[in-house]
């Protein structure tokens, strides 16, 4: 698939020199994008949702989007958070 245009992403994880984010479109995961760990923004880290730009196919820029990190956390807290309340009612 190539993608074009302004997309969600998280950088899913670091590993030996080598980022990869999950590129999403809206609640799916529709790629996987691989690039060197050194071209990442100083202030990316693993589970960060960023935003991402492609042209013909290629990243093009990395905007690390701290609100969107922090919702996100929320929400997978509150979610769990729920499911241990909904376990410890057994």
């Amino acid at each position: 698939m190539t993608l074009e245009g302004t997309y969600v992403g998280t950088l899913d994880r670091v590993t030996a020199g080598v980022a990869v984010f999950l590129v999403e479109d809206g609640d799916e995961t529709i790629g996987e994008r691989r690039i060197a760990a050194d071209e990442l923004p100083d202030d990316a880290s693993e589970g960060d949702v960023c935003r991402l730009a492609f042209e013909d196919g290629e990243l093009v820029g990395i905007e690390p989007r701290p609100d969107a990190t922090a919702a996100r956390r929320r929400r997978l807290r509150e979610r769990f958070e729920d499911l241990s309340r909904r376990l410890g009612d057994e």
